[in-house]
């Protein structure tokens, strides 16, 4: 069974009370949060607030602590508790630096095979994986959507950091995902190269892919982004419309230390106060 759920609009992501711990020590302390289908989200936090463990959780490489038969569900994507990750692309691409890590030293593949090699959940197309033509035309449809069909044969090592990245976002929309989750995106990028992905992405979500973008920065957060959810300690700390929670006072408290915010053509931006005024 491959439908997403009986309601037609399920949440896209649905955390209730979610518990984890790594080498006992615990990460998330029940995290609630909830992010709707069309829904442009953002998610920020200091360092040690969740953010990375709540991508694993969503790439299903992490699980929360199990609940006793007949509880809710701690984990539900769209609608559901269990999925196969394979399945699961087809409803949300993801993107992650540890995967462009894995990527980007492969002297073997270049960037159209690693948007194939997406069809297979694999890192490259392997002896006996059949490729159709629909797959192959897919594949050159998304890199023409990240404005990167020119480089569908270059080596990966070969391409830059922004390069790589936006074959890496081919390789999550190749599929045709409704939602696509991209976790701290401009990464490594030089100012141009983050303007221009960020212009991308922009095009992305007029187009109907919804974002959730988890970020260690303000500026990073598109105009289109109203819905921002902040995490400190392992638990939601604030979440709302993107203009009160965006806010020197949450900011502060969340961040701990003194934050004035500016808003300028639909970007925030953070400065840290200086403590003699």
């Amino acid at each position: 069974m491959t439908d997403i759920d009986e309601n037609p609009r399920p949440a896209l992501l649905e955390l209730n009370d979610a518990h984890l711990a790594r080498d006992g020590v615990a990460i998330l302390r029940g995290m609630s949060l909830r992010i709707e289908q069309g829904q442009h989200t953002a998610i920020l936090g200091p360092n040690g607030a969740g953010k990375s463990t709540l991508v694993r959780l969503i790439h299903r490489d992490d699980y929360p602590f199990a609940r006793e038969p007949g509880e809710r569900a701690p984990l539900r994507l769209f609608g559901r508790e269990r999925w196969n990750v394979f399945e699961l692309r087809k409803h949300m691409g993801i993107v992650s630096g540890d995967l462009q890590y894995r990527f980007v030293t492969d002297d073997l593949t270049d960037a159209l095979d690693a948007v194939l090699a997406g069809f297979f959940s694999s890192q490259v197309i392997d002896v006996g994986m059949i490729v159709t033509r629909a797959q192959r035309m897919a594949a050159m449809k998304a890199l023409e959507r990240l404005g990167a069909a020119h480089l569908a044969h270059r080596r990966l090592p070969t391409l830059s950091t922004g390069e790589a990245r936006r074959v890496l976002i081919a390789r999550a929309l190749a599929h045709d995902p409704g939602a696509l989750l991209l976790d701290e995106p401009t990464t490594g990028l030089d100012f141009v190269a983050q303007r221009t992905l960020l212009e991308t992405l922009r095009t992305l979500a007029h187009a109907g892919t919804t974002l959730v973008l988890v970020t260690h920065h303000l500026e990073e957060i598109l105009p289109e982004i109203e819905h921002v959810i902040v995490l400190r300690g392992g638990r939601v700390f604030a979440s709302g419309n993107k203009r009160d929670v965006l806010c020197a006072g949450i900011l502060s408290e969340a961040y701990g230390a003194p934050i004035r915010v500016q808003e300028r053509g639909g970007y925030y931006h953070a400065h840290i106060e200086s403590r003699d005024g």
